[in-house]
């Protein structure tokens, strides 16, 4: 009943602004707008405010974000960049080029005074180092919708990890590290420089025939060796911790899981092949090319979050620790 409720709730939410941007592109094919100069204004007004404001008012008592409103506006500039006729886009011109610098401004000011506030709260609540990408997640989720939280944290945070957080993390007495005696950094290094190599030699391969295709294979290589790079400086910030009533593990910024003791059978040291069925996993992604010194059986299933939000169960899991008889012997205290 809830669900039928929540599903008719949405189509109306949705369902009007986009009957109403289906009748503004009529309008617009229309013969009407040539030469109207007032109707050409009270369209743009309608695709950049109207629209969004209709949408507004229809979910500003329900789940859905207030934020939301600023992708519609950009679907409203988007629409009306495609069907109005250029020399119809005067005010269309005027708002690109004045209101949507601000709006962008606003906007990334405001996802940066959110996670440094969750981030100060986040370190007076856990009396810990703060982990930004929990707080830029946190933050993300008041202001997105909820299928585009991971995929956004996830690209700001490779960024982040990458090109702006340069300072060494330290370490605190309940957390340990996966890095430092695994081969792990220097594998993605690997990655890297492959990636470089294929990039120049299938650029100049494939500019033989398109130097478009050739720019936008070599444009997204870059992107992914960026990504790579910051999977990998992603690992030394976010260590394994043992907290009061779980075990939280990280493996950067690709998989997490956070799992009560109390579903916890036991720790074994081992470097023993895992079996291969549906339930058996590693922390890390990169599977048996990354060696694991830690098997953690449970007594039930738990979820494994991996990168853009993928899930994956399991109910045995093998890890790399760089510490692994301290780890062990924490946890069957803390156990």
């Amino acid at each position: 009943m809830n669900t039928t409720i929540r599903l008719n709730r949405n189509l109306i939410n949705f369902g009007i602004p986009l009957v109403l941007l289906g009748t503004l592109i009529l309008l617009m094919k229309s013969s009407f707008l040539n030469g109207n100069d007032t109707l050409n204004f009270a369209i743009t007004a309608d695709l950049l405010l109207m629209v969004p404001l209709v949408y507004f008012l229809l979910i500003r008592k329900s789940e859905i974000p207030n934020t939301t409103v600023i992708p519609v506006m950009i679907i409203g500039l988007l629409v009306g960049s495609y069907f109005l006729p250029q020399e119809s886009q005067t005010y269309l011109s005027i708002f690109k080029t004045w209101a949507l610098p601000v709006i962008e401004i606003s906007i990334l000011t405001f996802v940066i005074i959110k996670v440094r506030r969750a981030v100060k709260t986040y370190k007076e609540l856990k009396s810990a180092t703060p982990d930004f990408y929990d707080a830029l997640k946190k933050v993300c989720s008041e202001i997105l919708p909820k299928k585009l939280v991971l995929p956004f944290a996830t690209e700001v945070a490779v960024f982040y990890y990458g090109f702006i957080n340069w300072k060494t993390r330290e370490i605190n007495e309940n957390e340990f590290t996966y890095h430092k005696n695994s081969g792990t950094p220097a594998l993605f290094g690997g990655f890297i420089m492959i990636i470089g190599i294929e990039t120049v030699a299938f650029h100049f391969l494939l500019a033989r025939w398109s130097i478009v295709a050739a720019w936008i294979l070599t444009a997204l290589s870059f992107y992914t060796a960026i990504q790579v790079f910051g999977f990998a400086k992603s690992l030394s910030k976010r260590p394994i911790s043992i907290n009061k009533d779980s075990l939280t593990l990280k493996y950067g910024i690709l998989n997490e899981v956070e799992i009560p003791f109390s579903d916890i059978d036991k720790v074994e040291l081992s470097r023993k092949l895992l079996e291969k069925n549906e339930l058996t996993k590693t922390l890390s992604p990169l599977g048996e090319l990354e060696s694991h010194n830690i098997i953690i059986h449970l007594k039930k299933e738990n979820q494994l979050v991996g990168l853009y939000g993928m899930k994956k169960r399991f109910n045995l899991l093998g890890l790399h620790i760089d510490e692994p008889n301290d780890f062990k012997e924490k946890i069957e205290i803390a156990i």
